[in-house]
């Protein structure tokens, strides 16, 4: 049995390092699967996965003209479902209130018009162009450079 690439064959782990597994394959051949080809989550330490001696069905990903044979178990496992990411519900904002009392810390309020975002954007960019005025009309003053006389 040649090894191609694509081909679903079964061998033994016969050593594990922090990079991956061997597996001695058919044939007497040896591959290997690396950390990221172990599984479809975060693998930390191949030696949670793979004990030496396992018998593990595999995916043959790459054969070189050198020999190496890369080796996949991922492949082999159905793709997890993806995590749905937390999304606020729709029209629901929350605004956040610093000191004051606790109860209100966390207010509902309720969606905004495109005039009341655009008033509050106003005034915040007004006072932010205050504050970045006072600041820098405060650093012109002060003794400046000597002249020649």
């Amino acid at each position: 049995m040649s090894l191609e690439v694509g081909a679903i064959i079964e061998g033994e782990v016969t050593g594990i390092t922090n990079f991956g597994a061997f597996v001695q394959l058919p044939e007497g051949k040896v591959g290997l699967i690396h950390i990221s080809e172990v599984s479809n989550v975060y693998v930390k330490d191949v030696h949670d996965f793979l004990k030496e001696h396992d018998k593990v069905k595999v995916k043959v990903l790459s054969v070189d003209n050198r020999g190496k044979i890369g080796l996949s178990i991922k492949q082999l496992e159905p793709t997890p479902a993806p995590q749905p990411k937390f999304q606020r519900p729709q029209g629901e904002i929350r605004e956040r209130r610093m000191g004051g009392n606790r109860p209100q810390a966390n207010k509902v309020l309720p969606p905004l018009s495109f005039e009341d975002k655009l008033s509050r954007f106003m005034k915040d960019s007004d006072d932010r162009m205050l504050d970045l005025k006072r600041n820098t009309e405060s650093k012109r003053g002060g003794r400046g450079a000597r002249r020649e006389r």
